[in-house]
């Protein structure tokens, strides 16, 4: 006859080696927790809000305005903040623009556009549309007229929502690097991990705890390639704003949730008549002028494609006059 008195010493060792796990889990997120936090706050510290904030509906809008003439508003791109346009381009437009630049839903220092998409349990995110409306509602409190909308790479999507959602707001469009098509295939494998919920609840802490200096610089060198980052850019960018725990889970969401959007938005591209110049690198990697630039030009009725040769994702700061000159001829299209 088998005993069954072993059975009790099993369980109980089981239940002991499940508290043990429970209580190493809980004490390993405590310390990821810990340690995350206070890479943010040190993230804050030392790049801290450089413009005024704007009050849309009870979310807060980081803004800086600058420079005297007509208004050009400058969008970033995935990842960014408004220091991407402050670091020197800004500087090269302010003495004939009034600059307007905001920190998309989300990232730098701008308010989730509703507040049911912040947290680690949501893994929805802003449309494009809704990201152009929360930006123009703001830019209509600062008293923006008939600007020229600039877009940079995710920016692009947002110019185009706006063009879409406010036809007769814009005086025109500039789409630089911009991802405004649907493209081929899927995305990173960090957007796709990090846009969804075990991302959002395990590896963004991790990475919010962990993320090192020399890694965060390796993430703006390969933006940059073929070229190098201007000298003192890595220093001023705050690229550890975009590794918080909440900016880095409404980048990833955005990105992973834009292609759809893109797939319905593409259809009205022919009805936009802005007249809008666009820009593009054939050596950007990131968003192919082939995917992009190329075919969206075919869309438009009112377009000027300049393809970059040898240029990368970062044409406002690899060649800004290329840039400029584009914004300028805008100003000067009746």
């Amino acid at each position: 006859m088998k005993s069954t008195k072993r059975r009790p010493t099993r369980l109980k060792t089981l239940g002991l080696s499940l508290l043990a796990i429970g209580i190493c889990v809980v004490l390993i997120s405590a310390f990821v927790g810990i340690m995350a936090r206070k890479n943010e706050r040190a993230a804050e510290a030392n790049f801290p809000p450089i413009g005024q904030f704007v009050n849309v509906d009870g979310r807060q809008v980081h803004a800086l305005v600058t420079g005297t003439g007509p208004d050009l508003i400058l969008i970033h791109g995935a990842s960014g903040n408004i220091r991407d346009w402050t670091f020197d381009f800004v500087d090269q437009l302010k003495d004939r623009y009034r600059v307007i630049v905001m920190d998309r839903p989300g990232l730098g220092y701008t308010d989730r556009a509703d507040p049911a998409l912040s947290g680690a349990w949501s893994t929805d995110a802003e449309t494009p549309q809704q990201q152009a409306r929360m930006l123009k509602a703001a830019a209509d409190q600062l008293g923006v007229k008939n600007p020229i909308v600039l877009g940079y790479s995710f920016g692009g999507a947002v110019a185009m929502a706006w063009a879409l959602e406010f036809p007769d707001h814009p005086s025109g469009m500039v789409i630089l690097s911009g991802a405004t098509e649907p493209w081929p295939g899927p995305l990173d494998l960090f957007y796709r991990v990090n846009g969804s919920l075990i991302g959002g609840l395990i590896t963004t802490p991790l990475i919010a705890a962990f993320a090192s200096e020399p890694r965060i610089n390796a993430s703006i060198n390969s933006i940059f390639e073929p070229a190098e980052p201007p000298e003192g850019y890595k220093d001023y960018i705050g690229g550890a704003l975009v590794t918080r725990r909440a900016s880095m889970r409404a980048n990833a969401r955005q990105v992973l949730g834009l292609r759809p959007h893109l797939v319905e938005m593409s259809k009205q591209y022919p009805g936009i008549t802005l007249p809008t110049e666009i820009l593009h690198g054939d050596a950007d990697t990131i968003v192919p002028a082939s995917i992009h630039a190329r075919v969206l030009d075919t869309q438009l009725t009112n377009s000027r494609l300049t393809i970059l040769n040898g240029v990368g994702h970062m044409p406002h700061h690899t060649n800004p006059a290329d840039v400029i000159s584009a914004i300028d001829r805008l100003r000067q299209t009746p």
